[in-house]
């Protein structure tokens, strides 16, 4: 007796079980990657630990390369959700400068990726690889620099930073404490360095800052 089609085995369903598939791949891929590197992703590996077939995979993600670009795609709406978006809910200003220096150390702080800061990992695994990978990783960390950037230029043109300050130095600058406790703390397990990280983001907004208000006094 032939049974009767269900809601599963229309298009739209095979859709949505493929989009379902898709989302957990991806979310066990970016973990995977924030430890041991976008190399250490295979579809022969995710769909061991997943229990999903290769076959199934390959029909998603096709050649690893895909893969890798899917997961850093992945990776990035979790950081902009995480990292971005709360921050710039802040008034634009010295304020908001200071609440993306904080949403980013958190982010790092409490793992949203296990390996700590996604692309931190996977950027220097490509920074001297070129292709498709390295252009996405670049592109993403370009992004980050320049949203840094653009808030430091609205606290200035708003008078609350020094106008003879580089909003583009000053930006490479406080990225380099980011950088810098992300890679201690897994280096030595230890909490203290996002506390010495934010004293030190703090000491330099502090030294540039015009607008009476010092949101890191607190910290």
């Amino acid at each position: 007796m032939k049974s009767e089609p269900t809601l599963d085995d229309h298009p739209d369903g095979r859709v949505r079980r493929g989009n379902a598939t898709r989302r957990t791949v991806l979310r066990r891929a970016v973990d995977v990657a924030s430890v041991e590197g976008l190399e250490g992703l295979s579809i022969g590996r995710l769909a061991t630990e997943l229990s999903i077939s290769k076959s199934g995979l390959f029909a998603l993600f096709g050649a690893k390369e895909e893969l890798q670009l899917s997961t850093i795609r992945a990776a990035k709406r979790i950081y902009v959700d995480t990292v971005v978006t709360p921050a710039l809910e802040s008034p634009p200003g010295i304020g908001q400068v200071w609440a993306l220096m904080s949403a980013w150390l958190d982010y790092s702080r409490e793992r949203v990726f296990p390996g700590g800061c996604f692309f931190a990992k996977t950027s220097y695994e490509f920074a001297g690889r070129p292709g498709d990978v390295h252009d996405a990783l670049a592109a993403a960390r370009h992004e980050w620099l320049e949203l840094i950037e653009h808030a430091l230029t609205e606290a200035q043109g708003r008078g609350e930073l020094d106008g003879a300050e580089s909003p583009a130095q000053l930006a490479f600058e406080l990225n380099s404490f980011l950088d810098g406790a992300n890679l201690d703390s897994l280096l030595s397990n230890d909490d203290d360095v996002y506390t010495r990280a934010q004293h030190a983001i703090g000491r330099r907004l502090a030294s540039v800052n015009r607008s009476g208000v010092e949101p890191w006094a607190t910290a």
